[in-house]
């Protein structure tokens, strides 16, 4: 083992040896700008702990996922089904110093844990520290609404305890992100990010009376 750890061609316990740190932080280098390479006080003598500095420093983060706001610019509910049109605003940044580049990501809706909508977002590209604004809107074709069993009396189904001004329901929003950061230009490494809401809405009006993520 202590010959192997001389030769420097392999990596023992998580711990880079001299012949291959060395290469690499060499590489990692010439891909830094003067910023960058004072913050790592990068010299001359560079060391093996530096190159633990360099892959913690640079090592890819999740995108951040907040949902600003839920609207159904029309809702309506008939003969024991619903139908309506589903907008949904979120902010994603990324807090990657390199592009985050996402794909194969999707919004989808559920009722009583059934899907009843879903939608592919559109691939893209947010820029290292920043953040991007997103919109979705889709119509959401008529479902039935389970009964309520036992029934229920009017001032339950109305919320009068909660303040409500008349039944509602839950719908819930799950939306994921996945995608990929390419590090140093050298190493791509695939990221997603994924949050769920439970939105409440008053069927009278399709107004948005809760939403929690």
């Amino acid at each position: 083992m202590d010959e192997e750890r001389r030769s420097g061609t392999t990596i023992l316990d998580g711990e880079f040896t001299r012949g291959f740190a060395y290469p690499l932080i060499l590489a990692i280098f010439r891909t830094l700008n003067d910023e960058q390479r004072k913050e790592l006080d990068l010299t001359a003598e560079m060391s093996t702990f530096c190159c633990h500095r360099l892959l913690l420093l640079f090592k890819p983060k999740s995108p951040k996922i907040a949902v600003d706001s839920v609207q159904f610019p029309t809702f309506s509910i008939s003969n024991g089904t619903v139908n309506f049109t589903f907008f949904q605003f979120v902010s994603v940044t990324n807090p990657n110093r390199d592009a985050f580049t996402h794909y194969d990501s999707s919004l989808q809706l559920a009722y009583s844990n059934a899907p009843v909508g879903f939608i592919f977002i559109p691939a893209g590209k947010i820029d290292g520290g920043h953040t991007q604004h997103m919109s979705a809107k889709f119509a959401v074709q008529a479902f039935p609404i389970p009964a309520r069993q036992p029934p229920m009396t009017p001032e339950a189904i109305g919320g009068s305890e909660l303040g409500m001004e008349g039944p509602t329901m839950e719908i819930e929003t799950r939306m994921k992100l996945v995608g990929r950061v390419r590090v140093l230009k050298i190493f791509t490494h695939r990221v997603d990010s994924a949050v769920n809401c439970g939105v409440v809405i008053e069927v009278r009006s399709g107004s948005v009376l809760g939403l929690h993520c």
